[in-house]
């Protein structure tokens, strides 16, 4: 979305080709992506002619600009589907738009794609929801890719102690557990966390039913897993949620000496 992680090493580089993701089966439509005629266009169509080089890109919806990483790129595929690429490879003259899920309703209600394309495409009427999956997808592989690189670990124990040895680049936690306990692991240390998956999902990563806690080692994997939930948050139609789940038990608080979740 070249060799997965495999080194223990923290700065174990992502995917050569793809920014350490390999794409979502559905940008394969766009591989051969057609970029727009030359002729000339309305404001929009010149965001399209603009090159796509430096560390910023303007939103067509908003018209603000924003870090690369932060935004959401889209081509058209031969027959003028708009799809989204998340990884930012695919060919074709990119259009782009903020992670937000308003903006991505706007864009796709509005004709700011047709604009920018200077002609007629098609946009999936669930683009936001393909573009959620692709995202959450994303986060998992990375995730997954952490762990069999040995840059992650799950459990309330191991989880304290790689953040009381300063080993944590990232913490990663459960969307639907407990807010006392994720606060309470993280405590005053100045270390980011997120909450883009749900313990299930965590969960299955680790071969486990659920996982809460999860750390994640310093480098470039920790770096693209926040990256990813950041876009993710954005794009979710609520957001990741910050509480307990409506009916979801809270999580118990483990003894000092006993691991696990």
């Amino acid at each position: 979305m070249g060799s997965r992680a495999t080194s223990a090493t923290p700065d174990t580089p992502l995917h050569p080709t793809e920014g350490g993701v390999p794409a979502p089966v559905h940008e394969a439509a766009a591989l051969m992506a057609v970029p727009g005629d030359d002729a000339p266009g309305d404001e929009l169509a010149d965001d399209a002619e603009e090159p796509e080089k430096g560390p910023l890109r303007r939103c067509l919806v908003t018209r603000e600009r924003l870090a690369n990483e932060a935004m959401l790129r889209f081509v058209l595929s031969p027959d003028r589907m708009v799809v989204c690429d998340l990884a930012g490879r695919l060919p074709g003259r990119g259009m782009w738009l903020s992670a937000k899920a308003d903006v991505i309703e706007r864009a796709a209600t509005r004709g700011a794609f047709a604009k920018a394309a200077r002609g007629s495409v098609h946009v999936p009427p669930d683009l936001r929801a393909r573009i959620e999956d692709g995202l959450r997808g994303r986060v998992r592989d990375l995730i997954g890719f952490a762990r069999r690189a040995g840059q992650a670990v799950s459990g309330w124990q191991a989880a304290r102690e790689w953040l009381q040895a300063g080993n944590a680049g990232l913490v990663v936690q459960a969307s639907d557990g407990s807010l006392a306990e994720r606060e309470r692991l993280v405590g005053l240390r100045r270390v980011a966390s997120v909450a883009p998956l749900t313990a299930a999902e965590l969960g299955a990563l680790f071969g486990r039913d659920r996982a809460v806690h999860v750390v994640i080692a310093p480098g470039k994997l920790a770096d693209g897993i926040a990256a990813e939930a950041a876009r993710l948050v954005g794009v979710a139609a609520a957001g990741p949620r910050q509480g307990d789940a409506p009916g979801a038990p809270p999580e118990a608080t483990p003894p000092p000496a006993t691991a696990g979740d």
